[in-house]
């Protein structure tokens, strides 16, 4: 299993997701410990960067970044959050 490390930054965006959003980031999550290639993750590089993203749902994502098998996950939004990390 995968070790799975929160920063602040999406511990905050977690709270300010709708309660919907945050059942099915908590079931992604699980799948990221889990197996990380599990097919409704949808993993891929934010082009350009060391960043990651997976899919919560068609609308919302989740950034990363992966050191072996530890996670961190960094933030979660709207799809626009992508945007933020694909220009550090």
């Amino acid at each position: 299993m995968n070790e799975i490390v929160l920063t602040q930054r999406l511990k905050d965006d977690y709270k300010a997701l709708p309660e919907s959003v945050q059942k099915k980031l908590k079931k992604q999550i699980r799948f990221l410990a889990e197996n990380p290639k599990h097919q409704s993750l949808q993993v891929h590089r934010i082009q350009g960067t060391s960043y990651w993203e997976f899919y919560i749902d068609k609308s919302y994502r989740c950034i990363f970044r992966q050191d072996g098998s530890v996670f961190y996950l960094l933030a979660a939004g709207h799809h626009k959050v992508v945007d933020e990390f694909s220009r550090k």
